[in-house]
């Protein structure tokens, strides 16, 4: 890909501009300098350190296992390779539980080279949220299935798919909204509830399993390689279409997303 088109310097306004003017941008999971250099070079807007990184490099069944010293490493692995990308960073399980806890990992990310810090919920993170923005700290805020959560919501299920449930979920998003979020990430839930949201909000959404009408789409880099050990009904392997490897899978992702090829409504739920 050439240099024109690699990201430089994106920031929250860059995707601001781009929800404003209905252009679709790409993100993905990062977890070391290499590949951190490898996604940004093909022009993948938005890298995150998720605390997914419990399942696809340490071997855990779930993210919980995920500490605060984990992701700090990551992070700052990501930085070194980062060519420009907004870099997201996950507060990992019960690393936001108290204000001062709250502050001081969130402080520790962004040391880190975060440039916004994501966790999981709805209303109940709304404080969080607004303490976190007003002290300059963006926040994406993650909701539908939280995997954090996944020992109340018994398993990796679609959220949102009965009336009530969704109905909460948009009620929640904008209450998000309001106390300051600057992203909202969405993830399994129908393809209608996810277009809802996103007409419904000022700020850009980001989908994972939420179908093609988010203003961005992200993916575990392991889903996209055909590497992960699960494959979920929104997965799909850009490895297999690529002809330049892992380079050229990643640019075919970013197209994909930018020309609303992927998902596809085999990628949705309904």
């Amino acid at each position: 890909m050439s240099s024109q088109s690699k990201p430089k310097n994106i920031t929250i306004s860059t995707l601001n501009k781009l929800h404003s003017s209905g252009e679709k941008f790409s993100c993905l999971t990062a977890y070391d300098a290499c590949f951190a250099e490898i996604l940004s070079n093909a022009g993948v807007e938005v890298l995150l350190v998720g605390d997914s990184l419990g399942m696809v490099l340490q071997g855990h069944d779930s993210t919980l296992p995920v500490t605060m010293e984990d992701m700090i490493y990551h992070v700052e692995c990501v930085k070194r390779g980062n060519r420009g990308s907004l870099l997201i960073a996950d507060l990992p399980f019960m690393s936001y539980a108290s204000e001062t806890q709250t502050l001081e990992n969130a402080a520790r990310l962004m040391r880190a080279g975060g440039h916004v810090v994501k966790l999981e919920g709805g209303a109940w993170i709304a404080s969080t949220t607004r303490l976190l923005a007003e002290r300059g700290i963006p926040v994406c805020a993650h909701m539908g299935l939280t995997p954090q959560s996944i020992n109340r919501i018994g398993g990796f299920h679609v959220q949102g798919r009965d009336t009530e449930q969704a109905q909460a979920i948009i009620e929640e998003a904008q209450m998000l909204q309001e106390a300051g979020a600057s992203l909202l990430l969405l993830e399994c839930v129908p393809r209608d509830l996810a277009r809802k949201v996103t007409e419904l909000l000022e700020i850009p959404v980001i989908g994972i399993g939420a179908g093609p009408d988010t203003s961005g789409q992200i993916m575990v880099l392991h889903d996209v390689l055909g590497i992960s050990p699960i494959t979920p009904k929104f997965v799909k392997n850009f490895l297999l279409e690529s002809e330049n490897g892992i380079p050229g899978a990643i640019e075919t992702y970013v197209k994909a997303v930018k020309d609303l090829s992927f998902p596809a409504d085999e990628h949705c739920f309904h």
